[in-house]
């Protein structure tokens, strides 16, 4: 089976979360989708990096969550969404990448 790459999970996780708790309309629910996928991360983050990345990645993870509520109000939700997914999954990668 194919490992999938920590920057995968994380930005899949970021939207797979809004994704659920949007068209299930339980946000809870969305949160469980966004902890198991930063938890599966951050454990990828650590066996590829070091503790230390993944303790700075996992802050990111959560701080791109965080920061997406109050850019949804500019830029709207679905994009708001896409913009700190890819950030994210752009610092895990160049973290991730260098630790190779």
């Amino acid at each position: 089976m194919a490992k999938l790459p920590a920057a995968a999970v994380a930005a899949s996780g970021l939207v797979g979360g809004y994704a659920v708790a949007r068209w299930t309309k339980k946000r809870p629910l969305g949160g469980v989708a966004l902890a198991a996928a930063g938890t599966v991360a951050a454990y990828q983050w650590n066996r590829q990096a070091g503790p230390c990345a993944a303790v700075g990645l996992t802050t990111a993870y959560v701080a791109a969550f965080a920061g997406s509520h109050p850019l949804a109000k500019k830029v709207g939700a679905w994009p708001a969404v896409f913009t700190v997914a890819g950030s994210v999954a752009a610092a895990s990668w160049a973290v991730t990448r260098r630790a190779a």
